[in-house]
C-alpha cells in the first residue's frame, strides 16, 4: 500500500527560507546571484506584468466611453500609463532583486523539485482512499466509453462513480488539511534553470504560431472588428458586418471585451494592417504568455518533477486537438479570439493566484486576482459565466476548512468587475441574450465528449479529473483541485446542465463548463505519480515511463494540432490564418475599381473580406449571424438567396434575384468561372463584366450597368 498512500498525500510545500546575509555581498558572485534571481522570476514578471497591463487597458477602454475617445487616443493614454506603472514597479522591486541578492535559486538542477521535502505525512483513511481510487478508475473508464457510445443511459455510470470519487476526494483532502500544520509553508520557488527551460519552451510555442493557420468562421467577427477599428479609428457600438454601424449589434456581443479594440488601436497607431498586427505580433506574444501561465500553475501544484509535468501538459495541448471544442484547439490556434486566451492563460493563472491568496493572504495576490478578472472580461464575455463557477468551486473548498472570510474576499475580488461591467452594459445597451444557434444545448455526456473527448484520451482526461486532488501538492493546491473536481462532477450528473440552462437562459456557454478545471495541468500531474520500484535508482526511470506512455497515447489516439483534421494548414513561412487563395482573391477584389454598393461573392470569399478590409461591404459576412436578425425576415431571406446563387448551389430565376439585388443595393457580383449559371445570368440582371482573374481561383466580376 505504500504507493497508494503516496498518491493521497502529495508532499506539502517545502520551507525554502534561508537566513539573510549579515551584510551585502559584492563582486562577481553577487552579480551572478542577482542574475539567477532575475531569471528565476522572469516567468512570473512577464505573466503578472501582462495581466496588469491588459487590465489597465480594459479599464481605460471602458472609461473612454464616457469621453467618447478614439481607440488610438485610448491606446496612447494606455502607453503612458504603462510607463508610469512600470517605473513604480521597478522602483519597488529594486530593493528585493538588486539590494537583496539573497533571493536566489533554491536548487541546482532543472528537476530539483523531484526530491521529497522533509516532514511527516499526515495519516489518511486508507479505506476512503482506496474507495476514491476505485470510484475514480470506474468513472474514468466508463466516461471514456460512454462518451463515445452516445448512449444517454450509460452516462449514469460515470456520473455516479465520478460524483462519489469527487466527494470522497474532497473528504480525504479535507482530512489531510485539518490534520496538517496550522501554518502553510512558503511556495516552492522555481530555479533559474527551470525558468530558462520554461522561457525557451514558451518561446518555441510563440514561434510555432507563425506557421500553423486555422481559419475559423468566428474570425469574421473578432478579426473583422479589429480591422474595422484600425481602418476607421472608431469603436462600433452597433452592427459593423451587415451595416455601417447602424443596425443593432448582436445581442450576445455587448462591447465589453477590449481585445479587438486593443488590436485595432495598436495597428492604427503603429500603421500596419490589423490582421498582421494580430497574427504576426500579438499572437506569438499570447502563445508565450499562455505557455508561461501553464508552467506557473503546473510548477505550483506539482508535488514533484514540475518540468516533466509541464512538458506532458504542453504535449497534451499540441497532440490533442481536432474537434472544435478540444482544449488543444482553443490554445495556440485560437488564442487571438479572446476566449482561447481566457481558457489557456486566465484559467491557470486564476487558480494560481487563488492558491497564493489562500496561502499568503497577501495584498499582491488579491491585486492580481482583481487585475486578472478585469483581463478575463476584456477577453471574452464568457468570463462572467465561467469565473463564478471557478471561484465558487474554490470558495466552497475553503469553506469546508473554515476559511470562509478568505473565500468571500476572493469571490468579491474575482467577480465584482466582470459581473458589474456586464450589468452596466446591459442596463445601458442591452445584450447578452441567447438567440438561434446560441440556444443549442449539449448534455453532460456530449459535453464530456466534446471537451474531454472519449476513448483512450477520454479515459486519461477522466483520470486527471477524478485523481487530480490526490496528485496535487498537499494543502491549498489539493484542496482547490478537489473543489474544481467536485463542481464539475456535480455538473456532469444528468439533468444538472439542463437545470442550469433553464435558470440562466444562456445555453451557449454550458458546454464550456470543463474550462474551469485547468485540465492540462492535471494531465501533467499524472506523470508525478509515485511508482513503487525495487531500487530507488529506478524511480526516475519509472516516472519518465509514465510520461512517455501518456504522450504516446496522445500521439496514437488523438488528432494533433497541425493535422488537416484539425482544419489547420501548416505553412513554410509566417502567414495570416486564412486559406491563402481566399486571401489573394479578397485582396484582388479590394483593389478593383468597383461600382458603389454591396459585393455579392461566394460565401467563403464574403467571410474572408471583412478580415482583409472594412471598405468592401458584403451581402453575407456569415450566415450563422442571420439568427440575430430573424431568419424568416426579408433581410435574411434576400441574403441567403443571393449567397446560394453566388455559390452555385441554387439557380434562382432573374425574376427572383432582381428584387433582392435592388433591396440590398448590390453593386458588384463576383463568381468563380465554374459557376456558369451565375456568369450567364449576371448580364440579364443588368450587370456588365469588368474584371477577370486567372487560375488558381479564376473568377469573373460584374458591375451594375446603371
Amino acid at each position: 500500500m505504500a504507493n497508494v498512500d503516496s498518491i493521497a498525500v502529495a508532499p506539502a510545500d517545502p520551507d525554502p527560507t534561508r537566513p539573510a546575509p549579515a551584510s551585502r555581498p559584492f563582486g562577481r558572485r553577487a552579480a551572478m546571484s542577482r542574475v539567477r534571481a532575475l531569471v528565476a522570476v522572469a516567468p512570473a514578471v512577464l505573466t503578472d506584468g501582462a495581466v496588469l497591463a491588459f487590465a489597465l487597458f480594459t479599464v481605460i477602454y471602458h472609461l473612454a466611453f464616457l469621453g467618447d475617445l478614439r481607440p488610438s487616443v485610448t491606446f496612447r493614454i494606455w502607453l503612458v500609463a504603462c510607463v508610469v506603472l512600470a517605473v513604480v514597479v521597478l522602483l519597488r522591486a529594486r530593493r528585493r532583486f538588486v539590494d537583496s541578492p539573497a533571493v536566489t535559486e533554491r536548487a541546482a538542477s532543472v528537476d530539483s523539485a523531484s526530491a521529497e521535502p522533509d516532514g511527516p505525512r499526515p495519516a489518511v483513511d486508507r479505506r476512503l482512499l482506496i474507495g476514491v481510487l476505485v470510484a475514480a478508475a470506474v468513472a474514468a473508464v466508463s466516461a471514456g466509453v460512454a462518451a463515445g457510445a452516445k448512449v444517454t443511459p450509460w452516462w449514469w455510470i460515470p456520473a455516479v462513480a465520478g460524483l462519489l470519487a469527487a466527494i470522497g476526494g474532497m473528504l480525504l483532502v479535507r482530512q489531510i488539511w485539518l490534520r496538517g500544520p496550522v501554518s502553510t509553508s512558503a511556495a516552492p520557488a522555481p530555479t533559474a534553470a527551470q525558468s530558462v527551460f520554461a522561457l525557451v519552451v514558451s518561446g518555441l510555442v510563440g514561434i510555432s504560431s507563425f506557421f500553423m493557420a486555422r481559419n475559423t468562421p468566428d474570425d469574421v467577427y473578432y478579426v473583422g472588428k479589429s480591422v474595422w477599428i484600425a481602418e476607421r479609428d472608431l469603436i462600433p457600438i452597433n452592427d459593423f458586418l451587415f451595416s455601417e454601424n447602424v443596425l443593432p449589434a448582436m445581442g450576445s456581443q455587448p462591447p465589453i471585451p477590449s481585445i479587438e479594440v486593443f488590436d485595432g488601436a495598436f495597428a492604427n497607431v503603429v500603421g500596419i494592417h490589423a490582421s498582421s498586427a494580430l497574427w504576426y505580433v500579438l499572437l506569438p506574444i499570447m502563445g508565450v504568455l499562455a505557455a508561461l501561465a501553464l508552467w506557473r500553475l503546473t510548477h505550483r501544484w506539482a508535488p514533484r518533477r514540475p518540468v516533466l509535468a509541464f512538458a506532458v501538459a504542453l504535449a497534451y495541448l499540441y497532440l490533442v486537438a481536432g474537434g472544435d471544442a478540444a482544449l488543444g484547439t482553443f490554445h495556440l490556434l485560437r488564442l487571438h479570439e479572446g476566449k482561447g486566451m481566457f481558457v489557456s492563460a486566465v484559467i491557470p493563472l486564476m487558480w494560481l493566484y487563488l492558491t497564493e491568496w489562500f496561502d499568503t493572504r497577501s495584498r499582491r495576490s488579491l491585486l492580481l486576482i482583481v487585475a486578472l478578472s478585469i483581463t478575463a472580461i476584456g477577453l471574452t464575455n464568457t468570463a462572467a459565466i465561467i469565473l463564478p463557477m471557478l471561484v465558487g468551486a474554490a470558495g466552497f473548498a475553503m469553506l469546508l476548512v473554515g476559511r470562509w472570510k478568505d473565500a468571500v474576499i476572493a469571490a468579491v475580488a474575482a467577480l465584482a468587475y466582470p459581473i458589474g461591467s456586464l450589468v452596466v452594459s446591459r442596463l445601458l445597451l442591452g445584450g447578452m441574450t441567447a438567440a438561434g444557434a446560441d440556444d443549442a444545448f449539449f448534455d453532460a455526456a456530449y459535453t464530456y465528449r466534446r471537451t474531454l473527448l472519449f476513448g483512450v484520451v477520454g479515459v486519461i482526461s477522466g483520470l486527471a479529473l477524478w485523481c487530480g486532488p490526490l496528485l496535487a501538492r498537499r494543502r491549498t493546491p489539493a484542496l482547490l483541485a478537489a473543489g474544481a473536481t467536485l463542481a464539475l462532477s456535480v455538473m456532469f450528473v444528468p439533468g444538472v446542465l439542463e437545470v442550469m440552462s433553464a435558470l440562466s437562459g444562456i445555453s451557449v456557454v454550458l458546454w464550456r463548463v470543463p474550462w474551469l478545471l485547468a485540465l492540462p495541468t492535471l494531465i501533467g500531474l499524472l506523470s508525478t505519480v509515485r511508482v513503487p520500484t525495487p531500487r530507488p535508482a529506478l524511480y526516475r526511470t519509472a516516472a519518465g515511463g509514465i510520461a512517455v506512455l501518456l504522450v504516446a497515447s496522445f500521439a496514437l489516439f488523438a488528432t494533433p494540432m497541425w493535422s488537416p483534421k484539425s482544419w489547420v494548414e501548416v505553412q513554410e513561412r509566417p502567414t495570416w490564418k486564412l486559406p491563402q487563395q481566399r486571401q489573394a482573391i479578397s485582396f484582388w477584389i479590394k483593389g478593383l475599381d468597383r461600382p458603389q454598393g454591396m459585393l455579392l461573392a461566394p460565401k467563403t470569399i464574403m467571410r474572408t473580406l471583412p478580415v482583409v478590409t472594412s471598405e468592401v461591404r458584403v451581402v453575407l459576412p456569415r450566415d450563422f449571424y442571420l439568427v440575430e436578425y430573424d431568419l424568416n425576415s426579408q433581410f435574411a431571406k434576400d441574403r441567403m438567396l443571393l449567397a446560394e446563387f453566388a455559390d452555385g448551389t441554387t439557380s434562382p430565376s432573374p425574376t427572383e434575384l432582381t428584387p433582392a439585388l435592388d433591396r440590398l443595393g448590390v453593386g458588384t457580383i463576383c463568381v468563380y468561372n465554374g459557376n456558369h449559371y451565375a456568369r450567364d445570368t449576371a448580364p440579364q440582371l443588368g450587370y456588365q463584366e469588368f474584371a477577370t482573374r486567372k487560375a488558381p481561383g479564376a473568377m469573373t466580376c460584374f458591375g451594375r450597368a446603371d
